[in-house]
């Protein structure tokens, strides 16, 4: 089969770089001005010049492939790689220092991963990276842009939404075998609670344990015991060492429940009504290079999360 990339397949690598970001053929329609049933048609065609499928059709989502994904890598860096060209080519390469504040565990989950993105994108922008926790005030400025867990409300400020968090119960498989089975809610009585205390900006240290059993219906377990952090990365770490049951956050989850590390007890994830933003002051967009680190945090949060399945 000939292989070789003419105009068509270009066009058609296009559509499948903007659904491999949003995951969805519906967003991609609306980002590309076109129809949901083009998008799929071209998708379509492209798999079958290729030779192999690229997503994987799922009840209401989207996944790519193990192909898909390793194309998807490569098309993203190259359209970076097309990007910075242009810029310089423009003389318009962007250098200089951008202040980016950042939730702990949210930076070395979320973002570190993708910073290398970030870096070949923007090469001579300097990232200065802090990591502060959620409840300290935002209003004392000091940053150009800032990632936060809130309810979208940030008096004097301007916000961006990036993504909505759910939770759901982990444990180590371990921890099930000297303890009775977790068929039910009210079992939890039997297993010691890990509490990230920093769960959202005003909570109290209990509160994403209460919120979670209220929608499970689990109200009569007594959440004020067992390990507290201030990191939701700890409590996980914690779950993963056997030291108790961990609310886990789908954004903040890596590859834990695939390669078996944890398993979530309990099916179904509850939306917390929450989500992390953008922050920043009035006016920083119009900096060339804040708006251009912006956008980029905004695309890197529409390319989807992972679609590892909850396992009981």
């Amino acid at each position: 089969m000939n292989t070789s990339l003419n105009s068509q397949t270009h066009a058609w690598l296009k559509v499948f770089a903007v659904s491999a970001r949003h995951l969805s053929f519906t967003r991609a329609a609306e980002e590309l001005h076109v129809t949901t049933g083009a998008i799929s048609q071209q998708i379509k065609q492209l798999e079958e010049r290729l030779g192999f499928r690229l997503f994987r059709r799922l009840p209401r989502r989207l996944a790519l492939t193990e192909e898909g994904e390793r194309l998807a890598g490569v098309v993203a860096k190259a359209y970076d790689a097309v990007g910075i060209e242009v810029d310089r080519l423009r003389g318009g390469v962007m250098s200089g220092v951008i202040r980016l504040r950042c939730l702990p565990s949210f930076l070395a989950k979320w973002l570190m991963p993708r910073l290398p993105r970030l870096q070949a994108r923007f090469p001579d922008i300097d990232l200065h990276v802090s990591a502060e926790d959620s409840n300290l005030s935002l209003l004392d400025g000091g940053f150009d842009l800032a990632i936060d867990l809130n309810d979208g409300q940030y008096p004097g400020l301007q916000t961006t939404h990036l993504i909505d968090e759910q939770i759901f119960a982990v444990c180590s498989p371990q921890l099930l075998r000297r303890r009775p089975p977790l068929t039910h809610p009210g079992a939890l009585g039997y297993y010691p609670l890990l509490h990230d205390v920093t769960a959202w900006r005003g909570s109290h240290d209990y509160a994403e344990w209460e919120h979670y059993l209220s929608a499970i219906g689990g109200r009569d377990v007594n959440v004020r015991r067992g390990y507290t952090f201030n990191r939701n990365q700890l409590t996980v770490e914690a779950a993963i060492a056997g030291m108790g049951v961990a609310i886990a956050r789908r954004t903040l989850l890596g590859d834990e429940l695939e390669s078996g590390r944890l398993i979530a007890p309990f099916s179904g994830e509850v939306a917390t009504g929450k989500r992390y933003g953008l922050v920043y002051p009035q006016g920083a967009l119009d900096d060339r290079r804040v708006g251009a680190i912006h956008d980029w945090l905004e695309e890197e949060a529409q390319r989807g999360h992972s679609s590892t399945t909850l396992q009981s």
